[in-house]
């Protein structure tokens, strides 16, 4: 019973990369084609139809920066495409789940922010003005990431379905309202100064600056970091609460800045439903590296087969005045490795 607020946020997830699309969201009723919605989540659905394109964006990025991000892991977050039959890696407070809260938690704040900038959204605008003084060589103007909207609208959707839920343990709740914490803060901590240069023939003589997001590459990397030193917590009474604290050090409170999960995983290296590990057989790998990626790791010391392949190309392009580039398609032989 645990589970079950997890398992309603993938699920919600799918449907919206799914369902989601085909919807035109300019009519308060379209919010009920989509099932699984918190009763917070529908109520902001209704009062902001405009916000759900990005929702769904944001749903779908998510699912392809995980896979992205995680192509070199023995994880690699394909189970994501699974649901709504949940498999255990995500479906359990693992840290793989905690990673995909989080992203999707930042992924979402970070697309209603971008929207925010584009004007794709009539109920916000640019970021304000920073408070902060410009420096000597530039002047603040363009148009910012709001991102203050984005954390704001962001978290009332990714934490409805948590706080909304009467079913699972209250450790669960909190892991999972602490990882999408963590995602966020992850994004505020991508904020960048952006420029751009006017002048004469590009001289750069004036520049007008604002406040932008990376990209959500940047945002998934850190998260990644974070996901490999995750701490496994627990729930014990600190004081008159009972609260999450590290399972082997409790003698500290979790820090802010940490994923945390309760559920250990196992190494993915062999095929298990039970612990929703798809194994690495057939997977590829790379006989020349050392990381995450290589055969050695890749394939948990069962070996690797090699093969050839035929890989099609660009080559030799030229540029020609004005203004087009011409190629030529070159084949060549490269080898390949997958593990045994």
């Amino acid at each position: 019973c645990g589970l079950r607020p997890q398992r309603k946020y993938i699920k919600l997830l799918n449907r919206i990369t799914v369902n989601g699309s085909s919807v035109g969201w300019n009519q308060t009723h379209h919010c009920k084609l989509l099932e699984g919605l918190a009763p917070d989540q529908l109520q902001l659905c209704r009062r902001n139809l405009e916000l759900m394109h990005s929702i769904v964006q944001a749903a779908k990025l998510t699912k392809l920066t995980c896979q992205k991000t995680f192509t070199d892991m023995r994880w690699n977050c394909s189970s994501i495409e699974k649901a709504p039959r949940f498999t255990p890696d995500l479906s359990k407070g693992t840290r793989e789940s905690a990673f995909v809260f989080a992203l999707a938690a930042a992924v979402l704040s970070h697309s209603i922010a971008r929207s925010c900038a584009s004007g794709d959204l009539p109920s916000c605008s640019c970021a304000p003005t920073p408070a902060e003084k410009p420096g000597p060589d530039f002047r603040w103007g363009g148009c910012g990431d709001n991102i203050a909207y984005g954390l704001n609208m962001g978290s009332a959707f990714s934490d409805a379905p948590v706080k909304n839920s009467r079913s699972g343990s209250q450790a669960f709740r909190l892991m999972h309202l602490h990882n999408n914490a963590v995602g966020r803060q992850c994004l505020s901590d991508a904020v960048e100064t952006k420029c751009k240069c006017h002048g004469v023939s590009g001289s750069c003589s004036i520049k007008t600056c604002w406040k932008g997001l990376q990209d959500i590459g940047h945002v998934a990397t850190d998260l990644k970091s974070r996901y490999l030193t995750a701490t496994k917590v627990t729930h014990r009474h600190v004081g008159t609460t009972r609260q999450l604290v590290p399972r082997e050090l409790d003698v500290r409170p979790v820090r802010d800045t940490e994923l945390v999960y309760l559920v250990s995983s196992p190494d993915y290296c062999t095929a298990n439903e039970k612990f929703g590990s798809l194994g690495t057989q057939d997977r590829h790998c790379n006989k020349t590296t050392s990381g995450s990626d290589s055969c050695s790791l890749m394939c948990c010391g069962r070996g690797y087969n090699r093969y050839m392949e035929k890989v099609v190309e660009r080559c030799q392009c030229k540029y020609h005045w004005c203004c087009y580039v011409t190629c030529k398609k070159c084949e060549r032989t490269v080898e390949r490795y997958v593990c045994k």
